[in-house]
């Protein structure tokens, strides 16, 4: 069993389509064994993505988390990073397949609704960014 953490961005939450990215989820048969609605302070947010520090979108990134509440999720089943990754669609939603959150959803590459671990190295990091064990269910 596989753990992963996915992130419902200020854009989904403002689109009020939190429901509709967890039931894709489960649909899929993804257990959600951890949820909560937050709200990234721009330090927080810029914590969480420190791997981009260097990078030319960090500032706008960080400032777009922070703009808003988020819904953070830790999702657990077979192989679920490759499949939350499938089921959320490439980064830019002009590239994500048919039928993606992604492509059903986002308006651009950085307001692109969903977040999701790329590794498990990531999610091991990034799940505790979030959550203690006692938050997780089935821990």
């Amino acid at each position: 069993m596989q753990r992963t953490l996915s992130i419902v961005k200020p854009d989904g939450v403002r689109k009020q389509i939190i429901g509709k990215v967890v039931s894709m989820f489960e649909e899929k048969g993804i257990r959600v064994a951890g949820i909560k609605m937050l709200s990234l302070t721009k330090d927080k947010a810029m914590g969480f993505y420190r791997v981009h520090k260097d990078r030319p979108f960090f500032g706008s990134l960080t400032t777009f988390m922070s703009s808003g509440p988020v819904v953070v999720m830790v999702l657990e089943g077979e192989d679920v990073i490759n499949k939350v990754r499938t089921i959320m669609g490439a980064t830019d939603p002009k590239k994500a397949d048919k039928g993606t959150i992604r492509n059903m959803f986002a308006s651009d590459i950085e307001q692109n609704i969903v977040h999701g671990s790329d590794s498990p190295e990531s999610a091991a990091t990034e799940i505790p960014y979030f959550f203690s064990e006692m938050e997780i269910s089935g821990s």
